[in-house]
């Protein structure tokens, strides 16, 4: 059965191409369950705005890279709470040559 951290990882090839960075360092990924039986994921995800024009290639992106790991995958786009820069991963900011 596939970990979290092995999804997450896998999810580390879907990029935003405006920024560069994948969705997972970006911190577009709210929250992934996997169920009991390994068979299903479902992920709440956000979007670094409303009117992101690539948002629905994002989704099918995600769906692509964890339909062969998963009979069912369902991805919920979700906007509370809004994103923002503060949501990047530390290795993102790097990545971007972002500094606190």
């Amino acid at each position: 059965m596939p970990t979290k951290e092995e999804v997450l990882n896998d999810l580390k090839s879907v990029y935003d191409p405006e920024i560069g960075l994948d969705i997972v360092n970006l911190g577009l990924i709210y929250r992934l369950d996997i169920s009991d039986d390994g068979k299903s994921v479902e992920i709440d995800m956000t979007l670094t705005s409303i009117a992101c024009p690539i948002g629905p290639s994002l989704i099918q992106m995600v769906e692509e890279v964890l339909k062969n790991k998963f009979e069912n995958v369902k991805v919920n786009v979700v906007f509370d709470p809004p994103w923002s820069p503060e949501m990047i991963s530390e290795e993102g900011k790097q990545a971007l040559g972002l500094f606190d």
